[in-house]
């Protein structure tokens, strides 16, 4: 769990900004001819989203959780949040339901709309407790109850997320972010170990490292941790830079 209010796990579709790693957020009956639009312009597209996401007697209820991920991309979350529950609504699926109002959940959070984002996943969850994206909602709904101030439920269902799947990354590192702030260094130490042995890795986890390494006493360790953070930031830094200068030049 990061103090980014933009650091949310959706479903597989999808699976946590990772996790389970990225998410397919441009279905192919949305795809742009960029000869033709500059896929830049969100106008364009929202414009292809709108159209696309009309009522139907015959609703396709994986289309529409994909075009309410690409409302998510183009930060459309309003009309996200309805897409994703019209999808759970039409679906007799409960792992398309899940994975609908796991994402509805997610959209709420990035509208800081807290409340209805724990709503959302609870019901998630309510449908399959054991699952794939129930293990997804239960570390959304941390982050959420985190956000909403009520942190040691929010460690509670990190935890249980944890449980739910032992090799989600993104669950162990937002468990250690918990214990970290309850000062239970050690804990959440051996929570990013094993997030990192899992594959889940970034600037936000190896600055939490270094929180922990320092309270354990680990001057040299935390301070080393930090620099990679550092490196690891100014790297994707410049990434960003360099996509937005090849976008200038085309």
């Amino acid at each position: 769990m990061t103090e980014d209010p933009d650091d949310h796990s959706f479903s597989e579709g999808q699976g946590f900004d990772d996790p389970y790693e990225g998410f397919d957020i441009d279905p192919p009956e949305l795809e742009v001819d960029p000869d033709q639009v500059d896929p830049v312009d969100t106008r364009v597209v929202t414009d292809m989203l709108d159209k696309h996401n009309v009522g139907s007697d015959n609703v396709n209820a994986d289309e529409l959780i994909d075009v309410g991920l690409d409302y998510m991309r183009i930060k459309r979350h309003e009309q996200a949040t309805e897409t994703f529950e019209r999808a759970a609504q039409y679906t007799d699926d409960d792992r398309v339901e899940q994975e609908a109002r796991v994402n509805k959940g997610a959209a709420h959070a990035e509208l800081e709309e807290y409340d209805a984002a724990i709503g959302a996943y609870k019901e998630a969850i309510a449908i399959d407790e054991d699952s794939e994206h129930a293990a997804t909602a239960e570390t959304n709904l941390a982050y959420a109850l985190w956000e909403f101030g009520r942190t040691e439920e929010a460690l509670e269902h990190s935890e249980r997320a944890v449980e739910i799947d032992p090799r989600f990354g993104q669950a162990w590192y937002n468990r250690g972010f918990f214990l970290n702030e309850r000062g239970l260094a050690e804990d959440a130490l051996n929570c990013f170990d094993n997030a990192v042995r899992l594959g889940f890795k970034n600037v936000e986890l190896l600055e939490e490292k270094a929180v922990a390494l320092e309270a354990l006493g680990e001057d040299e360790r935390a301070e080393e941790v930090a620099e990679e953070a550092k490196d690891l930031r100014e790297q994707q830094e410049e990434k960003m830079v360099d996509k937005q200068s090849d976008r200038l030049s085309e």
